[in-house]
């Protein structure tokens, strides 16, 4: 990842060991992973020759981009420009990750300050019932797009509502999505029908 530093920021990565940095917009330091917990723990830093340029080379607790990716440079110029469709494949999980990032940081802020007033995502993670009442309406309502065959616009409005609930749910679990997809690409090679047999306890005699 890339970010800015300062005098400030540099002594507080040098003390803590944890990357910090220094956010022009807030005018403030931040460190990585002070709200997702994906600290970058730092084992040395580099100086290039001009001095103004840094590198901290350090072990990240978890991804170190915000989308959940091990590096924020995992966009490739040239796959942008002879493939669409891997574009389009990065972009899908871009809005998975982000998403999951947003909904973990309204929980951090939920159990940082509990006089403010909450957001809708606040108030799925204080009350387990309501959450899992969503989930439940939110999965009939998508089954209903079929049945009652409903626009594909109606369908997709409520698969998207349908994945923000779980992925609250995913958050309280304290279950990364990149955990869901391995479960998936596990799958890829078996067949269906026999992984799910595989779930079943086995009948003893």
């Amino acid at each position: 990842m890339q970010g800015f530093v300062n005098r400030d920021a540099l002594a507080k990565t040098i003390s803590s060991r944890k990357a910090t940095f220094f956010s022009r917009s807030r005018s403030s330091l931040w460190t990585k992973g002070e709200t997702s917990m994906n600290f970058i723990n730092v084992h040395d830093i580099f100086l290039d020759c001009d001095r103004d340029s840094i590198i901290y080379l350090g072990k990240p607790d978890g991804p170190t981009c915000h989308t959940g990716s091990e590096t924020c440079y995992y966009t490739s110029v040239f796959h942008h420009l002879r493939d669409p469709p891997i574009r389009e494949q990065q972009q899908a999980l871009t809005s998975l990750y982000s998403l999951e990032s947003t909904i973990s940081e309204r929980k951090a802020e939920m159990e940082a300050a509990q006089n403010q007033k909450p957001s809708w995502t606040k108030k799925l993670l204080a009350d387990p019932v309501l959450l899992c009442s969503k989930i439940r309406e939110e999965a009939n309502e998508l089954a209903q797009t079929l049945l009652e065959n409903e626009d594909k616009s109606r369908t997709a409005s409520e698969m998207a509502d349908l994945l923000y609930h779980a992925m609250v749910l995913l958050i309280i679990k304290a279950v990364k999505m990149e955990e869901v997809f391995e479960v998936l690409r596990k799958r890829f090679s078996h067949s269906g029908i026999d992984e799910k047999n595989s779930r079943r306890p086995s009948s003893q005699s």
